[in-house]
């Protein structure tokens, strides 16, 4: 089976109010095609004049190997450990320590098959299309955020063959201050000219917010 984000988004739910007591804020999803990851959870540091601050969580999953359904849901709950630890601030002897190992130990013994690390070994390539959506047939857009010195902000949509030379190019522009990637399947991006140079369509700022928001993270 191939897994989709609102696949991951009701997982998360359900298993965040039965083992994590409903206390892990939603995070931003991504699915993707890794080899050698099943699963991922990524996060911003903030360090304040008390203590350091993580935020703006993204967990992710791959979509590269045959899983079944339970397979993924123990790759999930293995994340999902990880964002608890991170979220609560609580120190762990290494990232998959004492503390982990404990609340694995508990989850596994209700039936789950949760691993410090799992081998891909055996498992066989996904011979499903490669698409995270429930419809197949939407768009699915590569999004480029922006955020100037001035205030200004910019939304596009890239043609992905040249996204890598953007992106290296935006590094050396002084006058952008922030830059993200997303995808997305929302059609307001439908229309809109994917592009191979560096211009977009100026938003006011909360649109820009509404939209990255609620678009999946990518990285390149």
């Amino acid at each position: 089976m191939q897994i989709t984000i609102s696949w991951l988004r009701a997982n998360f739910q359900t298993f965040n109010r039965r083992y994590f007591d409903g206390g892990l804020p939603e995070p931003r999803y991504h699915i993707g095609r890794s080899r050698t990851r099943l699963g991922s959870l990524s996060f911003k540091r903030k360090r304040t004049w008390r203590k350091v601050i993580n935020y703006d969580y993204t967990l992710g999953m791959s979509n590269y190997y045959d899983q079944n359904e339970h397979q993924f849901q123990s790759v999930l709950l293995h994340e999902m450990i990880h964002y608890s630890i991170a979220y609560t601030g609580i120190r762990d002897s290494s990232p998959h320590g004492i503390v982990f190992r404990g609340i694995m130990d508990r989850l596994n013994r209700d039936g789950w098959d949760i691993h410090v690390s799992s081998s891909t070994r055996n498992l066989a390539k996904s011979a499903l299309p490669a698409h995270t959506s429930e419809n197949p047939n939407k768009q699915q857009h590569l999004v480029l955020a922006i955020e100037m010195h001035d205030g200004h902000h910019f939304l596009s949509a890239v043609n992905p063959r040249f996204a890598r030379e953007l992106n290296n190019r935006l590094r050396s522009i002084n006058e952008v201050s922030h830059f993200c990637w997303f995808v997305t399947e929302d059609p307001w991006f439908d229309n809109m000219p994917r592009v191979r140079s560096l211009r977009g369509r100026r938003v006011d700022p909360a649109t820009y917010q509404e939209k990255t928001q609620t678009m999946t993270p990518f990285s390149l």
